[in-house]
């Protein structure tokens, strides 16, 4: 890393901000100077920091300019992580490269900084021209099939002919891209990888130059969940650091959670005794396969659910795979010299290996534990697959991530927290709880945890730059009836109806379900002059861009759309909710999270179900206000967030909108907009 000026002479924040804003072309504001001094005091003393910084505020730039001076005065390494992946191609392709030419006459150099996903995100060279470049495929329930062949061969062909021209061999570059299948065939896990040393192109190797670009970065961008595996393993997979800054804050538990879950099916037992069935003997092989086949029929006599107890059956199947791998792994024996084909075959046997044991005794020893409130894990039977080939796999997830964050992220280096979501109710202490961290301001006596190194946060809401009283109103329909299981009433599609026709189009409708979007598309399209779009009909980004070149569109959709849409300006005026977004009641995390929540005393379902609507109304109702001119209408349909007990509780998380329940007073704010 080049020579940087002598500590003490850098430069301060506020000096560093203004220069960085100004390169952007922006204007200081005072939630961005307010962030930005509230994480270098944070990053000074070591306590945490969770910062609500509402759409507008600029948080990226109040992060990433302290962040940056503190790598630097350290000599050390800060990693940014992030959700989803447009986040991160905004901080390396636009942010960070702007900043770091504004700072650099400041700073004496420019910052340096890199991008860090998961091994399996980069072309793995030595397996793309191996044997196994067209190998089989655990996942692949369909390789007899003449034309899922030629689609793949054509995708292998293309990630060849691509392997020839990018530097990075990050998948995310390949566009158009590839389906996961193909994908597969030209990239390793981890734990398949043979390692730098011993792969015969390590060192071209592509995971290895992002790892060692990593390591000589200031800023190391990346995400949730490979921040969640350097959290869980043993060995580092993230460069050495004392600062973890955590963007998009609020989807980090399930993030997390996410990566620490493990299935296991009958075909992934059967690819692991095929791989074995090259090196070792066959018989041993067979008794794999056998015990994948036995395990595979025992799945489908089983309902789909979570499993309070291990069915006998299920257990017999798990412990012979268990014994079959266990034979097979001897069979194949330690690690010895051998050409580099030989390696890899062997490398990936072992990893197949692994994976099917270890998931098969984490299920087994689950059930050791007879009091469901002391297990670790939550294990279900889910369904999979399209509907004309559903097959069974089984789960196993972490009952909570609470503690491994407490110990692995907050134990061991200071992190910052933020996202335009994280006070619930007017609160941080709903995601601090999962998170692993005490109500705010509780000493280590206090802790519920008994422990003498609690960590020590605070939270800190700085606003938005918009008006929300002046700009947006929240609609709440009071009068309509509460939702029903059997689609949209009647009297929902005309309040939808009358909304879209008030507004002149120029309506995002957020649906809890697919079937639902596409009821209210099918049953309005003939009844209004706007164009209606509905997700599914085309790519969700084209869908998006449609949207907002047209005023008169309306779009409608489900998930993505809550969180993915930034359409400032006149297309957006109206958002529409048709109902509160709580989790399906048969989930079997969550399911299993309220009843532990209820069992140390608490509120299963506030602290589960209404938490997670909560953040997702928030995230829904923040697609409204895109641009300090933007105005319009969050119209919620769910009378319950009027009249329910909790609906206080989820008021209180949606952004400080003037609230009605008077539809006429909507229907004619949103006509004066529309001919405005």
């Amino acid at each position: 890393m080049p020579a940087a000026p002598a500590k003490t002479d850098l430069p301060g924040v506020a000096e560093l901000l203004e220069a960085a804003v100004t390169a952007v072309g922006g204007a200081r504001r005072e939630g961005q100077d307010a962030m930005a001094q509230a994480v270098r005091k944070a990053l000074s003393s070591g306590e945490h920091l969770a910062v609500q910084a509402g759409t507008g505020t600029g948080k990226s730039l109040a992060y990433l300019v302290p962040a940056i001076r503190h790598a630097m005065v350290r000599d050390t390494t800060v990693v940014i992580s992030t959700a989803t992946i447009a986040l991160q191609r905004q901080l390396v392709d636009r942010d960070l490269p702007r900043v770091a030419k504004s700072l650099k006459p400041l700073l004496g150099r420019a910052p340096t900084f890199a991008i860090l996903k998961g091994r399996r995100n980069y072309l793995c060279l030595n397996k793309l021209h191996g044997d196994d470049a067209m190998g089989e495929d655990p996942a692949e329930e369909q390789l007899f099939d003449a034309f899922a062949i030629s689609a793949l061969g054509r995708n292998v062909s293309r990630l060849h002919d691509w392997a020839s021209d990018t530097e990075t061999g990050d998948r995310d570059e390949l566009v158009p891209g590839v389906p996961d299948n193909a994908w597969r065939q030209v990239s390793v896990t981890a734990r398949e990888c043979l390692g730098a040393a011993r792969c015969p192109v390590g060192e071209d190797c592509f995971a290895e130059k992002a790892r060692a670009e990593a390591g000589r970065a200031d800023v190391v961008v990346t995400n949730h969940a490979l921040l969640a595996i350097d959290a869980m393993g043993d060995a580092s997979v993230l460069p050495e650091h004392d600062v973890v800054v955590i963007d998009e804050a609020h989807e980090l538990v399930d993030r997390v959670t996410g990566a620490a879950t493990a299935e296991l099916t009958a075909g992934t037992v059967a690819a692991a005794a095929r791989r074995c069935g090259k090196l070792v003997d066959q018989d041993l092989a067979d008794r794999l396969a056998e015990a994948g086949e036995g395990f595979g029929l025992t799945l489908e006599d089983l309902p789909p659910g979570r499993w309070e107890s291990l069915p006998r059956s299920a257990s017999g199947a798990l412990q012979s795979i268990v014994d079959a791998a266990a034979m097979c792994r001897q069979a194949l024996g330690g690690e010895r010299r051998e050409d580099p084909e030989g390696a890899t075959g062997r490398k990936l046997a072992l990893a197949l290996l692994d994976e099917v044991s270890e998931v098969a005794v984490r299920v087994l020893k689950t059930f050791e534990q007879e009091d469901p409130a002391k297990r670790y894990d939550v294990v279900w039977l889910g369904e999979q697959g399209p509907d004309n080939a559903r097959f069974k796999v089984l789960r196993a997830a972490p009952l909570a991530v609470g503690g491994l964050l407490r110990e692995r992220l907050f134990g061991t280096r200071t992190t910052v927290l933020t996202s335009a979501t994280l006070a619930l109710g007017g609160s941080f202490d709903a995601l601090a709880r999962q998170w692993g961290l005490p109500p705010e301001g509780t000493a280590p006596e206090d802790d519920p945890v008994k422990d003498k190194d609690v960590p020590r946060w605070k939270g800190m809401d700085v606003g938005s730059p918009f008006a929300h009283a002046r700009s947006g109103i929240l609609y709440t329909a009071k009068h309509l009836p509460p939702p029903g299981r059997d689609g949209l009433a009647p009297a929902y599609l005309d309040e939808i109806a009358e909304l879209v026709d008030a507004a002149g189009g120029r309506t995002l409708g957020l649906f809890s379900s697919m079937r639902a979007a596409k009821q209210a598309t099918e049953a309005l399209r003939g009844r209004l002059s706007v164009p209606l779009l509905c997700q599914g009909d085309d790519s969700t980004m084209l869908l998006v861009k449609r949207f907002a070149e047209d005023e008169e569109t309306c779009l409608f959709g489900t998930l993505s759309l809550w969180q993915g849409v930034d359409v400032p300006g006149p297309s957006l005026s109206c958002v529409i909710i048709d109902r509160i977004p709580f989790p399906r009641p048969d989930d079997p995390l969550v399911s299993a999270r309220q009843r532990a929540a209820d069992a140390r005393g608490g509120n299963g379902f506030l602290t589960v179900s209404a938490t997670h609507a909560a953040l997702l109304l928030a995230q829904g109702a923040g697609r409204l206000l895109r641009g300090m001119n933007d105005r319009g209408v969050v119209a919620i349909l769910d009378s319950r967030i009027a009249t329910a007990r909790y609906g206080g509780f989820l008021r209180a998380s949606l952004p400080p909108f003037w609230q009605t329940t008077d539809p006429e007073k909507v229907r004619a704010a949103l006509r004066r907009l529309r001919d405005a």
